[in-house]
C-alpha cells in the first residue's frame, strides 16, 4: 500500500546544475534533471513523458516549478505543481503554494505556503441527524 514502487517515476538523470553554477533564467527540460547550484527562473518539463527533477540539499530555486516526480532536499521560493509524486526531505525549505497529486513528508521539511491536493475530487458523505421517536 505505501510501497514507492507504484509511483512511476523517470530513474535516469539527464541533466545536471552543478554545485557552483548559477543559472538565471527559465529552464525547460525532459526525463531526468538534478540541480545542486541555483536557479533563478522557472523551472519546467516538458513531454507527455515521465519526469524527474531532484533538488539537493545546498540547491536553491527561485521560481515556479512544474514536475510530474519531484524530490526537493534544498530550497525553494516559488510556487510547487507536481503531478505526480513529491517528496519533500528532511533539509527542504519552500517558502510558497504546493500543489501535488501524492505527498511524502520527512520529518524536519518546512512549508510556507498552501499544501492544495489536486487528485480526485473527493466524495462527499452527508450525514443526517438521528431521530428519536
Amino acid at each position: 500500500m505505501f510501497s514507492r514502487t507504484a509511483h512511476k517515476t523517470q530513474s535516469r538523470i539527464d541533466s545536471l546544475v552543478g554545485a557552483g553554477t548559477k543559472v538565471e533564467g527559465n529552464v525547460v527540460f525532459t526525463g531526468g534533471l538534478r540541480v545542486d547550484g541555483e536557479i533563478r527562473g522557472n523551472v519546467t518539463a516538458i513531454g507527455d513523458q515521465s519526469s524527474t527533477l531532484v533538488i539537493s540539499e545546498h540547491a536553491r530555486i527561485e521560481g515556479e516549478i512544474t514536475v510530474s516526480h519531484l524530490v526537493v532536499n534544498g530550497t525553494v521560493i516559488g510556487q510547487l505543481h507536481s503531478s505526480g509524486f513529491l517528496e519533500l526531505q528532511t533539509k527542504a525549505r519552500v517558502t510558497g503554494d504546493v500543489e501535488y497529486n501524492s505527498i511524502e513528508m520527512h520529518l524536519g521539511a518546512v512549508v510556507q505556503g498552501r499544501l492544495i491536493h489536486q487528485g480526485a475530487a473527493a466524495k462527499s458523505v452527508e450525514l443526517k441527524l438521528a431521530t428519536t421517536n
